[in-house]
């Protein structure tokens, strides 16, 4: 099988991961810079341009999308184009942009009934004490729409303290979500790796010391976790929710059960894969080959 990887670096562990798993299953595999492609946008036969190349449909039977939140809207546009040409994408266009979409993905996530932080969305400052109100009161947290990897996420301990840091980003026209701060998870959250229709991995990530973000990136520590039933079942509910075959769910433990706080289209293996000492780039590159079809795009353009 040939595979694509949408990649800005193939130095990334993550895109040299799936590289070597693809290779030690005998596929052969391309590294390919998706802010360095061009589309032909034709209705007789669309293409990819690389550089010096012209993808066809039959350069390659599957595309794995490692896009980055900062050009998700060109990246998408690039997996789109694949899908036209009846490209297998692993997870599809328009999943992507839900899940990249805070506000989107928690409205979605809500629908479909799984658990999620109390959380607000408003553009007036004049509503800021509704919102404060609406998710129980200080502390509690405030999120840019934009942010990732933890930046942009502000804990405001005190009523003031919220209403200083709202006004503020209001003030510059960020578009902010708030939400219930959850004490008894302790600064610790769970990433759950779902496949297919499963969680094949999950580690606890715990925020270092006086720091309530548990990002890798942000110097928080990880190790293997026992999920429950009804953590799975959350899991895997929220990535059919996005329409995501493989992603990354990001929960807190509460009294009410498992909350989600995010799902990420592109998940990194790196903290994963040392957590629990699994092989998952291996484990995406077999449900590849279970499930590459051509034309088997789902959403067919829709959203």
């Amino acid at each position: 099988m040939k595979i694509a990887i949408l990649s800005r670096n193939p130095r990334l562990y993550s895109t040299n991961r799936l590289v070597e798993a693809a290779k030690e299953r005998g596929h052969e595999v391309q590294v390919v810079d998706h802010i360095r492609c061009f589309m032909d946008i034709s209705a007789d036969q669309p293409s990819v341009h690389y550089k010096d190349r012209e993808f066809t449909r039959d350069d390659f039977q599957a595309v794995i999308p490692r896009i980055g939140a900062s050009v998700t809207f060109y990246g998408t546009a690039v997996v789109r184009q694949f899908e036209m040409m009846g490209v297998y994408c692993v997870n599809e266009s328009v999943a992507i942009t839900r899940a990249r979409d805070k506000l989107r993905s928690m409205q979605l996530l809500s629908r479909k009934g799984v658990g999620i932080p109390v959380t607000a969305f408003a553009n007036s400052p004049d509503d800021i004490g509704g919102l404060i109100r609406e998710v129980g009161g200080a502390p509690l947290v405030i999120k840019l729409l934009e942010g990732t990897q933890g930046i942009g996420v502000v804990l405001a301990e005190t009523r003031k303290a919220a209403e200083s840091v709202i006004q503020a980003f209001m003030g510059v026209k960020s578009n902010i979500l708030i939400q219930e701060f959850i004490k008894e998870a302790g600064g610790s959250d769970i990433r759950c790796f779902v496949v297919g229709d499963k969680v094949i991995a999950a580690m606890q990530r715990t925020a270092p010391a006086g720091e309530f973000r548990s990002n890798l990136h942000r110097g928080g520590s990880a190790k293997l976790v026992k999920l429950t039933p009804a953590e799975r079942t959350t899991a895997v509910k929220a990535a059919k929710a996005m329409g995501l075959n493989i992603c990354g769910v990001d929960m807190l433990r509460s009294e009410r059960g498992p909350l989600v706080m995010e799902v990420n289209s592109s998940p990194g293996l790196e903290g994963i894969e040392r957590a629990t000492k699994k092989d998952i780039a291996g484990m995406i590159i077999e449900f590849i080959e279970k499930n590459a079809k051509p034309n088997r795009t789902r959403t067919r353009g829709r959203g």
